[in-house]
């Protein structure tokens, strides 16, 4: 039907409009989209691919958020009627369901759920897409009250988050073959990216029992088995699978010891860079993570886990990763953050000195594709990369 049309939902704009649905963009997003398809009108046409492509495939989702797609239905059937085209009677029937069966009162009530869509649009002829197109990546978010209020922005995906699997899939030589442990993992969008492009060991780790555990859903959702540290065992059994660690770990409490045994290659974190009452125990941790691997120690492992050929031990390979590649001697911290309290970020650069790091703005020369085109809510420009090394 779409091809009919003359939607084709493989190529943009189509699957620009289908990605920017599934990912829960505002409303308002969606309908200047909707009306550049409809050369300045959302015509009867562009209605049948909306209603074919989106709402028909938003309701076969578990856990859609069907508040989103009230309010699309809302705002959509005002702009088509303001525009007097003829509304589907379609968009009628189901808006009238949603004014019964789903009230406003009722949100956020209980522990809520709701799936949404990252997908990674490739640009032809990208090394990185492994000749696939898009990487989708579904993920269950927890919707709380303060959730609600921004819910029809965006849900629990902190932008630099983001930008990591964003710089991880347009740089895989960086990561693939790598042990890597992310601190303060939250829906673990990073861990599956890093399970994508081949990193030899992934460890993803928070300090909010809640979080973990949302987790460790979304790790199963996208066909991978979890190691939780309290079990020891996988909690999936599947042969097949690769496994990621899911690690509690509050950076208050966390051991020396306990971080001396991950010894990873290297470590990630998204958006951690925000209260000045847990910097000193967020750089305490990185201090130790980033010290260099002893020889013949042992290493916090699980069962399935590779670790890097040896032949590497020590040494950093030039395999067109720009230089930026880690070796088990020389461990390395990837942190994306977007700075919105100086006062706060000076704290940070503050501490990483006198826990004798180093610092480096790696921004310009490590730029990650762009591939979200679709997502208005996600603004890459305000967003700096810093990598982080043991003097």
């Amino acid at each position: 039907m779409a091809e009919e049309l003359g939607f084709d939902v493989s190529v943009a704009p189509s699957l620009h409009f289908l990605s920017a649905f599934l990912a829960m963009e505002p409303a308002d997003f969606l309908l200047s989209m909707a009306r550049e398809f409809g050369r300045g009108l959302v015509t009867e046409t562009v209605q049948r691919f909306i209603w074919d492509h989106c709402i028909t495939k938003a309701q076969e989702i578990n856990h859609f958020h069907v508040p989103y797609l009230k309010n699309f239905l809302k705002k959509l059937i005002s702009e088509v009627e303001l525009s007097q085209v003829e509304v589907l009677d379609e968009f009628y029937e189901l808006y009238a369901h949603y004014m019964v069966s789903c009230k406003d009162e009722n949100l956020g009530k209980g522990s809520a759920r709701i799936s949404k869509f990252v997908s990674f649009l490739f640009p032809d002829g990208s090394l990185s897409c492994q000749n696939l197109r898009k990487f989708v990546v579904p993920l269950q978010c927890s919707l709380n009250m303060l959730e609600v209020l921004c819910m029809l922005h965006t849900c629990s995906i902190w932008p630099s988050s983001l930008y990591l699997s964003e710089l991880i899939l347009s740089f895989p030589d960086i990561f693939s073959t790598r042990e890597c442990l992310e601190v303060g993992s939250g829906v673990g969008l990073v861990g599956i990216c890093l399970a994508h492009v081949k990193a030899s060991k992934i460890m993803l780790s928070d300090g909010d029992p809640s979080t973990l555990a949302n987790m460790k859903v979304n790790l199963g959702l996208n066909g991978l088995c979890c190691l939780s540290t309290a079990t020891a065992t996988p909690e999936r059994t599947d042969e097949d699978l690769q496994t990621v660690e899911c690690i509690h770990l509050p950076w208050e409490s966390a051991s020396e010891s306990e971080l001396q045994a991950f010894a990873p290659n290297i470590v990630l974190g998204a958006d951690v860079i925000y209260d000045p009452v847990c910097l000193p125990h967020l750089v305490r941790v990185l201090s130790i993570l980033l010290r260099p691997k002893q020889i013949g120690s042992s290493t916090h492992s699980f069962p399935g886990s590779e670790h890097v050929n040896d032949a590497n031990h020590g040494k950093d390979v030039d395999d067109g990763s720009h230089g930026f590649k880690a070796s088990r001697d020389h461990p390395v911290a990837y942190i994306a953050s977007v700075i919105r309290n100086i006062d706060t970020f000076n704290r940070f650069l503050g501490l990483v000195e006198q826990a004798n790091l180093s610092i480096c703005d790696v921004t310009d020369e490590l730029k990650p594709m762009n591939l979200l085109p679709y997502m208005y809510s996600y603004n890459r420009s305000s967003i700096r990369l810093f990598t982080l090394k043991l003097k």
